[in-house]
């Protein structure tokens, strides 16, 4: 790439050279002044009219040379320009062209939802909010597209470790835009834990546990890509280079294929309301709330209508949250979904997002 100090100095190269050359045909030419007094001779008045036609034939040739040397100047200037346009364009094109496999993804997978009933854009994220609606159950979708690794974060509870707190408070003290709840708890002694390997700020806050049962760990690596599955050892985790995740069950999508539902998690209950995180192909986030009445089993989604949702509508990874009374979506300061607690139910993590 030409740098504007380099661009300059060609410029002027070329704008200069005719003159140069000038000058130099000049002094080859014994267009010299020879200043010796010594060798001083005098024109006799005979040959003045001869001398100065000479003069007068050199200041024409000078002349015409300085017409043609400002001419090239102009031109030299005008190719510059025209140069730098062309170059320009070429730029933008080849902009253009590399976003549009990017832009035509984009199209391919929002097609499927429908149309936003609200977008939020920033240079950091683009949030487009859509409803849900199959017949069986009903909720909200939020695409979210991170434009820089900080646009989205985890947040613990009144900021300590066993406290909990509303997803609505949360973003409210932390100034988000959004946000969801995020992974399961347990409760001990009056506080309300993270449940199993959860990460903050790059750091494991109870150490690294192995993965069991149906569990699974789910958050954002630091280039701010979605990073999740089962981890036996501390160091698979690790090579992830994880900033934040928490821990729930179970896993609905890997790499685009459905996964088996435990049966414990396909009945236990059989509907209820549901928070879900996913990735798409161009690491794009979709998440879906879906409202229920209670956690009794008959309102609601089930996990496997849900899993299907999320392979036709092309995610690629997929995993459940906390979800009941527990499950949260919150949106410019306001509550979209319907808890089914009927009120909002306070947790230990939380999902942010920022403008």
């Amino acid at each position: 790439m030409i740098t504007p100090i380099k661009q300059i100095n060609r410029f002027f190269l070329l704008a200069t050279g005719p003159l140069l050359g000038l000058l130099i045909a000049l002094f080859i030419g014994g267009a010299g002044i020879d200043f010796n007094p010594e060798q001083q001779t005098f024109v006799p008045d005979s040959e003045i009219p001869q001398v100065t036609g000479q003069i007068a034939e050199r200041l024409d040739a000078a002349e015409g040379a300085a017409k043609l040397t400002a001419s090239s100047i102009k031109e030299t200037a005008e190719l510059y320009h025209k140069t730098t346009s062309t170059m320009s364009s070429i730029v933008q094109t080849a902009q253009q062209s590399a976003k549009r496999p990017e832009s035509i993804y984009n199209k391919r997978i929002t097609v499927k939802l429908g149309t936003p009933f609200q977008t939020i854009q920033s240079d950091k994220i683009v949030i487009e909010l859509y409803k849900v609606n199959p017949g069986t159950y009903k909720g909200y979708a939020m695409k979210v597209k991170l434009k820089s690794p900080d646009a989205m974060k985890m947040t613990l509870g009144k900021d300590k470790l066993g406290g909990a707190e509303t997803t609505l408070r949360a973003v409210q003290r932390h100034g988000a835009v959004a946000g969801i709840n995020a992974g399961g708890f347990a409760d001990s002694q009056g506080k309300r834990y993270p449940l199993s390997t959860t990460m903050l700020n790059g750091k494991y806050l109870t150490g690294f546990e192995p993965t069991f049962k149906d569990l699974f760990f789910v958050g954002l690596n630091k280039s701010g890509k979605l990073i999740g599955g089962k981890y036996k050892n501390k160091a698979d985790l690790d090579k992830l280079q994880p900033s934040f995740g928490a821990s729930f069950v179970p896993i609905l999508l890997n790499n685009g294929v459905k996964t088996t539902i435990p049966q414990k998690w396909q009945t236990s209950p059989l509907r209820a309301p549901r928070t879900v995180i996913g990735n798409y192909k161009d690491d794009q986030l979709l998440i879906l709330v879906i409202d229920g009445r209670d956690e009794t089993g008959s309102s609601g989604a089930t996990l496997a209508e849900l899993q299907n949702k999320l392979f036709k509508l092309g995610v690629q990874d997929a995993y459940n949250l906390d979800g009941g009374g527990s499950s949260s979506l919150i949106v410019n300061g306001r509550v979209v979904n319907k808890p089914s607690d009927g009120q909002l139910r306070p947790v230990p993590t939380h999902f942010l997002f920022f403008k």
